[in-house]
C-alpha cells in the first residue's frame, strides 16, 4: 500500500502549535466512525513512522504504548521505550527506514506521522505515496507546518466528517525531484 502521511491541520496549515499543544484539535466535532476517520486508517496500517516529538507527546498523553505495529520513530536523542514495545529510535536515513517499513508492513499502508518536515524528507526521497489531511474548522496563526517542501499533489478522495474537511492525495513530486 505504501507509505501515507496522515494528520489533521488548521485551515492555515499548522499541525500543532509552538509548543506542541493539539487541545485546538481535541475541541472539534469529528465522528471517529465517519468517513476518512483515524479508526479505519490505522486498521490498515502494518507499521508506523514518526518523529521525535509526536513520539514523546503519544507517551506524555498515553498510559502505555497503544500501538501494535512496529514503529520506528526518528531522532538524535535517547527515549523511553516501554517494555514489549515494537519501537526503534532512529537517526537512519529516510530510505533505509522506509523500505524496513514497507518490509514490515507486509502489503499494509505504512503511516507516517509527527511533523511536516518529516514528511518532505520522504517526499524528497520519493517514498511518500499519499497525504491525507483532516482540516479542523480553526485557525493558529503560527505553530508546526503540516508541510515543509513545495509538493505536487492529486487530490484522490474528499469527505466532510462533522466539522471536518477530510482530503486525500497522491503525492506526485516535489519541486527539487521533479527538477531531474
Amino acid at each position: 500500500m505504501g507509505i501515507s502521511y496522515y494528520t489533521a491541520s488548521s485551515l492555515d496549515g499548522f499541525l500543532a502549535t509552538e509548543d506542541h499543544s493539539l487541545d485546538w484539535l481535541f475541541e472539534q466535532d469529528f465522528d471517529p466512525e465517519g468517513p476518512m476517520a483515524y479508526p479505519s486508517f490505522i486498521a490498515d496500517a502494518g507499521a508506523i513512522v514518526m518523529g521525535a516529538n509526536t513520539y514523546q507527546w503519544i507517551m506524555d498523553h498515553q498510559d502505555e504504548w497503544s500501538y501494535e505495529q512496529p514503529t520506528w520513530v526518528f531522532t538524535h536523542r535517547e527515549l523511553y521505550i516501554p517494555d514489549g514495545a515494537s519501537v526503534w529510535a532512529t537517526d537512519d536515513e529516510v530510505e533505509a527506514v522506509g523500505k524496513a517499513a514497507i518490509q514490515a508492513a507486509d502489503g499494509r499502508t505504512v503511516w507516517l506521522v509527527g511533523g511536516g518536515d518529516l514528511a518532505g524528507q520522504f517526499a524528497d526521497a520519493g517514498l511518500l505515496d499519499e497525504i491525507w489531511v483532516q482540516f479542523a474548522p480553526v485557525t493558529l496563526g503560527q505553530g508546526k507546518p503540516l508541510m515543509t517542501r513545495d509538493l505536487r499533489l492529486e487530490l484522490i478522495e474528499s469527505a466532510a466528517n462533522r466539522s471536518f474537511v477530510c482530503t486525500r492525495y497522491k503525492a506526485l513530486s516535489t519541486r527539487e525531484s521533479s527538477k531531474d
